[in-house]
């Protein structure tokens, strides 16, 4: 049975593997400097990871991070792929997990509502999961293409 609305309820926090996404993204686009202090964005994202990792926690409350930090998260996210979509939706046949992309039925229908760190841990599950289509028969089609003289 479809549920009528997405349960919001049981926020998710920013995975520690996001962090780490985000201070690479910075570091590529404000390349430090040999001996000099590391950029706003990257500080501040680093420091973040650090206090995780020392508490050895895997999922940060954004409301916690400081704005500086949020705000580098925010502009990395803002980089990502914004849905896991393949533009095969089982959903709409009455499945209530798309084979395409691996979302619920809710996750699909209310992807537009979501917050980023919904999305994030929307993506993080799939990616996990490995099981829907965009991350086997159609990443072996692409494969299989590019392998190919001509593909």
């Amino acid at each position: 049975m479809r549920r009528q609305g997405y349960d919001a309820r049981p926020m998710t926090g920013i995975h520690i593997s996001d962090i780490e996404a985000a201070i690479n993204f910075w570091r590529d686009k404000l390349p430090c400097r040999e001996g000099a202090a590391l950029p706003a964005p990257t500080r501040a994202l680093a420091e973040v990871y650090a206090v995780m990792a020392f508490e050895r926690r895997h999922e940060i409350d954004p409301v916690t991070l400081p704005e500086v930090a949020m705000q580098a998260w925010q502009t990395w996210f803002e980089s990502t792929p914004d849905t896991p979509c393949i533009a095969i939706c089982s959903t709409s046949q009455g499945d209530d997990v798309c084979k395409g992309c691996g979302r619920s039925f809710a996750e699909v229908q209310f992807w537009t509502e979501m917050q980023p760190v919904q999305k994030r841990a929307t993506w993080r599950r799939i990616t996990q999961e490995g099981t829907a289509w965009r991350f086997n028969k159609y990443a072996e089609r692409a494969a299989e293409r590019q392998a190919t003289p001509g593909g």
